[in-house]
């Protein structure tokens, strides 16, 4: 049966791959929000290192790869600030490491053993919880996604939202 054949409340895991809006709301999610802002790649320089820019990493620096300013770059990302996961339809980018324009699990060698799970783990997430419940705003506490950049990616303040079952 089809996932369109069936209710959004029977969804497994294997349906994911057949959701392609939804994979772009999580791939968007993940380029607007990295969970590790700093991924864990720092190396030390040995020697001097100039890069294509004139800039020069001086040897015995330690240098990390800042995946939010990577996402956040509007010469990488159009409109980097506006929630659009519509930009991952047009243009398909692996997470997993294969575009480095966003690889919130890292690349190579040292790429999180759980992405794949991971990533399945949280789409069938939110295609459950957006399938079981309406989701409307907390009028006492408006959604604020302000955050706080540390090493992982927080927000400045808790979110609330208020979940209404859904009579499928």
């Amino acid at each position: 049966m089809a996932v369109k054949d069936r209710r959004l409340s029977e969804l497994t895991d294997s349906d994911v791959s057949k959701l392609p809006y939804l994979q772009a709301v999580v791939k968007e999610a993940l380029r607007v929000h990295p969970p590790g802002p700093l991924l864990s790649w720092a190396r030390l320089c040995s020697s001097d290192v100039q890069l294509s820019n004139g800039m020069v990493i001086p040897a015995n620096t330690t240098a990390m790869v800042n995946m939010w300013a990577i996402t956040h770059d509007p010469n990488v990302w159009e409109d980097p600030l506006e929630f659009k996961p519509e930009r991952f339809i047009e243009a398909d980018v692996d997470v997993r490491g294969g575009d480095l324009r966003l690889a919130p699990f890292g690349a190579g060698r040292r790429v999180c053993p759980g992405k794949n799970l991971g990533l399945a783990t949280v789409t069938l997430w939110v295609a459950k919880l957006v399938s079981h419940f309406k989701w409307v705003p907390d009028v006492e506490h408006p959604v604020d996604l302000s955050e706080v950049l540390k090493l992982s990616c927080e927000m400045k303040h808790p979110l609330h939202a208020v979940a209404l079952q859904k009579n499928n």
